[in-house]
C-alpha cells in the first residue's frame, strides 16, 4: 500500500472538523444577539426568560412593527438615514479616492506633511469639535435643520483617504506609466486603471463609512429639531425617552425599530463581504 504523505500546512480531518466546530460556535455566539432582537420584535407578550429564545408560535405577531411605525414613521426615518449615510458615503469615496491617489501616486511638495496631518486627524475625537462645528454650521452658515448641515462634517473621512492611499501604493507603478505612455491623462489613469484595481478598498471604505452615519445619533440630534428630518437612530432614541411607556408592548416595539435600523447594514455587509477577500491587482500584471 502506497504511503500517503500529507502536504505541509494541510489540516488533518480531525483538525478540519475541530476548526469547523469552533467557527460554527463562534458564528452562533455573534449571531445570537441579532436573532434575539428579531424574536423579541415579533412577540406579542415579551418573554425575557431563557425560554424566550424559542417562543410559542401563538405569541408571534407583527403588531410591534405597526405600533412603532405609527409613532415615529419608520419610512421617513429610513429615508433620512439613507440620505445622510448615502451622501456621506458618496463624499467620502470621491474625496477619499482623489486624495488617496494624490498621496500615493503623484509627486508633489508637501505630500508627506499632508499624509501626516491625515494621520493626526485620527487622534482628534469628533466630540471635541462638535460644539465649534455646531456654532459654525447652525449660526454662521444657517444650515440647522437641513440635511446638508448633518452631512457637511462627515463629507471627508481621513480614514478612507488612508485606506485608498495604502491600496494605491500596492498597485505596480508600471501600470500607471504604461497608461501615461499610451497618452492617458491623469484623470483617465485614475478612472480606468487605478480604481478597477482597488475594488476591495472601495467596498471596505463604503462599509466602514456607511455604518458610522447610519447609526450616528449625537450630531443629527444636535443639528436637527424637526422630527421630519431626523434619521431613524434619533427617532428611536426620542421614542424610547418620551413615548415608549404609552405603547402596549414597548419592549417589542423598541426591538422592532432596532431590527429595521440594523437590517440595511446587515444586507449591505452580506452583499459586499466577498470583496474583502478578492483583489484584481494581479490580473493587470503579466507573469
Amino acid at each position: 500500500m502506497a504511503n500517503q504523505h500529507r502536504v505541509p500546512g494541510q489540516l488533518t480531518r480531525g483538525q478540519a472538523a475541530l476548526r469547523s466546530i469552533v467557527l460554527a460556535l463562534g458564528a452562533l455566539v455573534f449571531l445570537f444577539p441579532f436573532y434575539y432582537m428579531v424574536i423579541g420584535s415579533l412577540q406579542t407578550n415579551p418573554d425575557t426568560s431563557l425560554g424566550g429564545i424559542f417562543p410559542n408560535p401563538a405569541n408571534i405577531t407583527g403588531e410591534n412593527y405597526v405600533a412603532i411605525n405609527e409613532r415615529i414613521n419608520l419610512y421617513s426615518g429610513l429615508l433620512n438615514s439613507g440620505i445622510f449615510a448615502g451622501a456621506v458615503v458618496l463624499g467620502t469615496i470621491v474625496f477619499g479616492i482623489l486624495a488617496g491617489y494624490a498621496l500615493a501616486v503623484l509627486q508633489w511638495r508637501g505630500r508627506g506633511t499632508t499624509f501626516a496631518l491625515a494621520l493626526l486627524v485620527q487622534v482628534i475625537p469628533f466630540q471635541l469639535l462638535m460644539i465649534p462645528l455646531y456654532v459654525m454650521i447652525a449660526r454662521d452658515y444657517n444650515l440647522g435643520d437641513t440635511h446638508f448641515g448633518m452631512i457637511l462634517p462627515y463629507l471627508i473621512n481621513s480614514t478612507a483617504v488612508i485606506i485608498f492611499r495604502q491600496y494605491f501604493l500596492q498597485v505596480p507603478k508600471e501600470l500607471f506609466d504604461a497608461a501615461r505612455i499610451d497618452g492617458a491623462g491623469e484623470m483617465r489613469v485614475l478612472l480606468q486603471v487605478a480604481i478597477p484595481l482597488v475594488r476591495p478598498a472601495l467596498v471596505t471604505a463604503i462599509l466602514l463609512t456607511f455604518i458610522g452615519p447610519w447609526n450616528e445619533f449625537l450630531w443629527p440630534f444636535l443639528i436637527t429639531k424637526e422630527a421630519s428630518l431626523q434619521p431613524l437612530a434619533v427617532s428611536l432614541a426620542n421614542y424610547i425617552s418620551t413615548i415608549a411607556s404609552s405603547t402596549a408592548n414597548p419592549f417589542g416595539a423598541m426591538l422592532a425599530g432596532a431590527v429595521v435600523l440594523a437590517a440595511p447594514v446587515v444586507v449591505l455587509f452580506i452583499i459586499g463581504q466577498r470583496f474583502f477577500i478578492s483583489t484584481d491587482i494581479g490580473s493587470g500584471v503579466k507573469g
